[in-house]
């Protein structure tokens, strides 16, 4: 059986652990390797490599360290095919899906390529007399990223790209579900010529979480998954005088107007509730027509084009998406399911009992459509978090704009119109992170920031962009003065706001 270690130091650790987790093939429900479960060993080892290297890679300087994220991209890109392989089979997403997984975390890569920019400071001349006041940005020193399963490349890339970039230590956490990209990776970032301790990996469960989230020498943690956990995280993080963003869950909506192009959003909504099999932050499994015109429109369009959906083993070329990624995740989708339905939900389309021919033991649903759901029902307000849809009717625009402003999460939403002062006034007026005006799945590009409000967010400062930098960097202000040296005292300090 294939074991899957930690990456300390730029190797494997080698640590003896009696605690290993199960990887499992989604496809067929058989496992095929186990992750060393770390303790508090497998950290330390990892926290002393990180405070004996990050000082000089600290002070390199950043054109420099930006020349090795250059070489990063470049071996991302060479071996992309063999990434999204690794990646599907662990997580179970299509191979498409995969390399839009790996892709997008790359352009994150990208941005950091430029980060000598973005690290300059602001200077001030003659800000009194003979007095200059200036800033510069400094790394925080060791930095811990705590990512989910769903995105095992794109998120660690989001966290750790930025972190290194700006001179920090950065110690990975992944999913113990699909651990191996992430191992990858950081072996990766060491070929490109990162100095060894620089970046790593440990893995463990919560017992690992709680070690990096108590650790006195880790200053930030950037967390993604559920939020009750996220809220956890970030308590406990803040707690230990840490700087915490922890993203959380999501009920994205989509709100339908009337004058909305339906074969397009029924084309977007196959994929943005579907894809990679709901198991998105950024997924769309609320949709909202406003009237009741445009809801029965919809629904007799959504009702074929859910038909025509192709589920397939990750590895087949037309599959539109694969199974789900345990076996336990499957059944609480499936409960969920039936709590909608026991609510006084429509049942529409029942994605319950698909088997896929020759790989009956994996972890396959169909898509499932859930009409006349009513915000007061629990399935409504809490994330399923699988390839579930489900309507709800809103009579007017007013209505249809409360809905995810007044839900729990906030983290995506769109609207489809094609009505520029109805966008217009949706954008500004919903009380979501962030706003997709036609576009299903509004996650900024690199260069801008991603972070949702509400539950869906703890934490005042967003990941990647600006947003990002600013998390990973702490600002330090000068105020200096130079004297002439002529010892008579004529050049007396004086702070600028005294006369």
């Amino acid at each position: 059986m294939r074991v899957i270690d930690h990456v300390i130091k730029g190797g494997t650790a080698g640590l003896a652990s009696a605690r290993r987790g199960a990887v499992m093939d989604p496809n067929n429900g058989v496992q095929q390797a186990e992750v060393v479960l770390g303790g508090a060993d497998a950290l330390e080892r990892a926290v002393a490599a990180a405070q004996a290297a990050q000082p000089g890679w600290a002070a390199i300087n950043p054109q420099r360290r930006a020349r090795v994220m250059f070489t990063v991209k470049a071996l991302i890109e060479r071996d992309l095919d063999e990434l999204a392989v690794l990646l599907s089979a662990e997580h179970g997403k299509v191979i498409a899906d995969a390399r839009g997984d790996i892709l997008r975390g790359l352009e994150v890569v990208e941005y950091c390529c430029g980060l000598p920019q973005m690290l300059k400071g602001e200077y001030s001349h003659g800000a009194g007399p003979g007095i200059d006041v200036f800033s510069m940005r400094q790394p925080l020193g060791i930095g811990a990223g705590i990512t989910p399963f769903n995105f095992p490349a794109m998120i660690p890339l989001w966290m750790a790209a930025m972190a290194i970039a700006a001179g920090n230590a950065f110690i990975l956490k992944p999913s113990e579900r699909d651990p191996t990209v992430p191992c990858r990776l950081a072996e990766l970032f060491v070929e490109a010529g990162l100095p060894e301790g620089v970046f790593q990996v440990v893995h463990g469960d919560k017992e690992m979480v709680d070690l990096i989230l108590d650790h006195p020498a880790i200053s930030a943690v950037s967390f993604v998954g559920s939020s009750d956990i996220a809220h956890y995280v970030y308590s406990r993080g803040v707690a230990a005088g840490k700087r915490v963003q922890a993203m959380g869950g999501a009920k994205n909506h989509g709100i339908v107007m009337p004058d909305a192009d339906l074969d397009q959003v029924v084309n977007d909504l196959c994929g943005a509730a579907f894809g990679s099999a709901g198991e998105r932050c950024m997924a769309l499994p609320v949709v909202v027509p406003v009237g009741e015109e445009t809801a029965e429109r919809l629904k007799a369009k959504l009702i074929p084009a859910i038909a025509a959906l192709q589920i397939g083993i990750s590895t087949d070329p037309d599959a539109q998406y694969g199974p789900v990624v345990t076996a336990m995740h499957k059944a609480s989708i499936e409960r969920w399911i039936q709590t909608a339905i026991d609510e006084g939900s429509e049942l529409v389309v029942d994605g319950r009992g698909f088997r896929l021919q020759g790989h009956e033991n994996g972890y396959f649903l169909g898509p499932t459509l859930l009409d006349r759901v009513m915000p007061e029902m629990k399935s409504y307000q809490n994330e399923i978090f699988g390839p579930v849809l489900q309507i709800v009717r809103a009579p007017d625009f007013e209505t249809a704009l409360a809905l995810p402003s007044k839900h729990q999460y906030g983290n995506g939403v769109a609207i489809f119109t094609r009505n520029g002062h109805a966008a217009r006034e949706f954008a500004a007026r919903v009380n979501v992170g962030m706003v997709g005006v036609n576009v299903p799945i509004p996650v900024p590009v690199a260069y801008h920031s991603f972070g949702g409000w509400k539950r869906s967010g703890f934490g005042d400062i967003d990941q990647f962009g600006l947003e990002g930098l600013r998390f990973w960097t702490k600002l330090k202000k000068v105020t200096a003065r130079w004297p002439d040296g002529g010892g008579d005292g004529s050049n007396a300090f004086i702070i600028p706001t005294m006369s």
